[in-house]
C-alpha cells in the first residue's frame, strides 16, 4: 500500500483487516473492558478508513498507525457515549414508586421526565428508535434483538450508539443544559 492512497478495493480492506484487526481488537477491549463493544469500535475503524482512505498518507506513517489512530476515536466516542448513559432504576426504587410510596413531586417530575423522554425518541429515526427502546428501556441482549430483527448483532450495538447520540441531541434541543447531569 505504497501509494498515496489507502487501497480502498476490497482485497486491500481485508489484507488490512487480516494484518491489524486482532491486535486493535485486544486493545479496544481493554480500553473499553466490553467485547462486544470492543468489536464495535474495531468494525466502525474499518468502515471510516474505508470512508476516508483519501486521507491516508504513506509518507506520514503506516496503515497500522493510522488504523489505529482512528481506533482511539472511535474509542473515545464510545466511552463518552456510555458515560452519559444513566445508571438504571433500583428495584427497590421501581417498588416505591408501584407502592405510591414516592411522594406527589417525584411522580410529577417522572411524568415530565418520561414525557421528554418520549419526545425525544419520536424525533430520532425509526431504526435507531427500535433498537434502543428494545435494548435499553426493556434490557433486551443485543443478540435477540438482531435475530428478531434480522441483522448483524454489531449492526444493533451501532444503532444503539448512534441512537443515543441522537437522542442526546434531541434532547438538547429540547432545552436540557446537559443530558450527562441528569
Amino acid at each position: 500500500m505504497g501509494t498515496a492512497r489507502f487501497d480502498l478495493d476490497e482485497s486491500g480492506i481485508r489484507a488490512a483487516y487480516a494484518a491489524h484487526a486482532g491486535e486493535m481488537l485486544g486493545f479496544a477491549m481493554r480500553s473499553l473492558n466490553d467485547r462486544g463493544l470492543a468489536e464495535e469500535a474495531v468494525q466502525e475503524t474499518f468502515v471510516r478508513a474505508w470512508r476516508f482512505g483519501d486521507r491516508f498518507d504513506p509518507e506520514l506513517g503506516t496503515v497500522r498507525g493510522w488504523l489505529f489512530a482512528i481506533l482511539r476515536h472511535v474509542v473515545i466516542d464510545i466511552a463518552r457515549a456510555r458515560a452519559i448513559w444513566p445508571e438504571p432504576a433500583t428495584d427497590d426504587a421501581i417498588q416505591r414508586v408501584a407502592d405510591g410510596a414516592a411522594s406527589p413531586e417525584d411522580r410529577l417530575e417522572q411524568a415530565l421526565l418520561a414525557w421528554q423522554i418520549e419526545e425525544a425518541l419520536r424525533r430520532i429515526g425509526d431504526d435507531h428508535r427500535l433498537v434502543v427502546v428494545e435494548t435499553y428501556f426493556r434490557r433486551r441482549p443485543y443478540a435477540e434483538v438482531a435475530a428478531e430483527l434480522g441483522i448483524p448483532e454489531g449492526t444493533v450495538k451501532s444503532r444503539v450508539y448512534y441512537a443515543l447520540r441522537a437522542l442526546r441531541l434531541a434532547l438538547e434541543e429540547m432545552g436540557w443544559d446537559d443530558v450527562a447531569t441528569r
